[in-house]
């Protein structure tokens, strides 16, 4: 390639290329599902299945990203899953009816499933923990803008261009990123690795997916329906078993172990129950926006994108805000913030709409200095051969946090609304943002009995932010 980078800049570049094409498809197909439906001739409730697809094959694959990655090679199997996920995507934008477009999604869920803990490895391993409070600015960037722009940008395909157009956005960032990723990553092979575990394999295959799928489809069918009793039972049986075989094996697949660092441990439980909750709040916040209040799908989602500006302000604050106040504090802040925000908008979501607007922007101000904090921080102990492993634990418990918070959030709004086609009412959706909310409480609690050492994290994130001044 004639533009020359050097190996650092490479891998932050390729890491936020792949991390935001798949958070985007997290959001953008959401708003093309009515015409899809009508496109293709189904009914409302059978669109949902384009989604369902993605979301079990994503679970069902994610566990195992880590051990491919350190067996065969984590640059080898990263350019395998983002060439899958790329032509996937342009698989289901020509897609000619509804069985080959469901097809292409799990391919899409697949690719997915390998690609965020693999690019997690492979960014933890190229900087060192000095150096990560500097690339938390790059960590925010897909997480913050994608979800955010997804409606947006979705609204405006759909409605200026064709649905397809929500697939074909992936294909720029795919291409770029396979060429920068093929030229300039490391292949790095843990030799280490162990033997596949087949037990844990199985257990987690079936195990996390019939989980997520219980999770998902719960609030849509009942709880109480035999097909979701089955999964969600049958799945946490196999989800204890998984935990049970785990925890004996040698090299587990998935290393339970890594939960004995006490800093992983926090991290990790913070991050579920924030991630709970924010999710839960996006999913909350557009149909309040829209169904209680009248606003249209565009206004809706540019309320929400300024939650996206606030996430990107905080990614530029954090290491100035970490040297202010330290690691506990500033995540006893941002919690804090972030709740008192959520019950503000609760309280005030029908009144002057830049209030909303500026509320919204402090949810990302807050959220993101925490989010922020808990990814770089969660790593600090963790060496190189358990890397890749702890990424996808940190990711899978991320993945099921996320669920947990849209599940309960949306089957509160289920058992309340009435009966027939009459909508939900304001107050209820006012609830909804307080149980979101609560999912923040928790994580709070847990930082404020975060008992590690404070002084020395203290003191490695000042040195980290010394060394990154001098070198600017």
């Amino acid at each position: 390639m004639p533009l020359r980078m050097n190996h650092k800049m490479a891998v932050g570049i390729v890491y936020v290329l792949a991390m935001f094409m798949s958070a985007l498809d997290g959001t953008i197909i959401n708003v093309a599902l009515p015409t899809i439906g009508e496109e293709f001739q189904i009914p409302p409730a059978a669109t949902g299945a384009i989604n369902i697809g993605y979301l079990v094959s994503l679970a069902m694959f994610l566990p195992v990203a880590g051990w491919l990655g350190d067996r065969w090679g984590t640059k080898r199997v990263f350019l395998f899953a983002l060439g899958l996920f790329t032509v996937a995507s342009a698989l289901c934008g020509i897609a000619t009816n509804i069985a080959a477009l469901n097809v292409f999604r799990v391919l899409q869920g697949i690719g997915a499933g390998l690609i965020t803990p693999v690019a997690m490895a492979i960014l933890f391993r190229t900087f060192t923990h000095e150096e990560r409070p500097e690339i938390s600015r790059l960590l925010v960037v897909p997480i913050a803008l994608a979800p955010a722009m997804g409606p947006v940008i979705g609204g405006f395909f759909v409605d200026q261009l064709s649905w397809r157009w929500v697939f074909y956005i992936n294909i720029p960032f795919g291409i770029l990123a396979l060429l920068i990723g093929k030229a300039y990553l490391s292949e790095h092979v843990e030799p280490s690795v162990g033997r596949f575990d087949l037990k844990g394999f199985v257990l987690s295959l079936a195990g996390f997916s019939m989980t997520i799928y219980a999770l998902t489809q719960g609030p849509v069918k009942g709880w109480e329906t035999p097909e979701i009793l089955f999964t969600g039972i049958v799945g946490l049986v196999l989800m204890v078993s998984l935990v049970i075989v785990e925890l004996r094996v040698d090299k587990p697949m998935i290393d339970l172990r890594l939960f004995e660092d006490p800093v992983f441990r926090t991290m990790s439980l913070i991050g579920l129950c924030a991630a709970g909750g924010l999710l839960g709040m996006l999913f909350v916040f557009p149909l309040m926006y829209q169904h209680a209040l009248n606003e249209t799908a565009l206004q809706t989602g540019l309320t929400t994108f300024l939650e996206a500006l606030g996430l990107m302000l905080a990614s530029q604050m954090m290491p100035w805000s970490l040297k202010k106040l330290g690691l506990r504090c500033l995540i006893i802040f941002a919690l804090l913030g972030s709740i008192i925000t959520f019950v503000l908008i609760a309280l005030f979501v029908a009144s002057n709409p830049w209030l909303l607007r500026g509320l919204m922007f402090s949810v990302g101000f807050f959220l993101g200095h925490a989010v922020g904090v808990v990814q770089i921080t969660a790593f600090k102990h963790i060496d190189s051969p358990s890397m890749s492993r702890a990424t996808t634990l940190f990711n899978m418990q991320n993945r099921l946090g996320s669920m947990l918070g849209v599940a309960i959030l949306a089957s509160f709004l289920g058992t309340s609304s009435a009966k027939g086609n009459e909508q939900v009412n304001l107050l209820i959706y006012q609830y909804a943002l307080m149980g979101a909310a609560m999912f923040l409480l928790v994580a709070f609690i847990i930082a404020l009995r975060f008992k590690e050492k404070t002084a020395d994290t203290d003191h490695q994130a000042e040195v980290s932010l010394q060394n990154m001044e001098k070198v600017e």
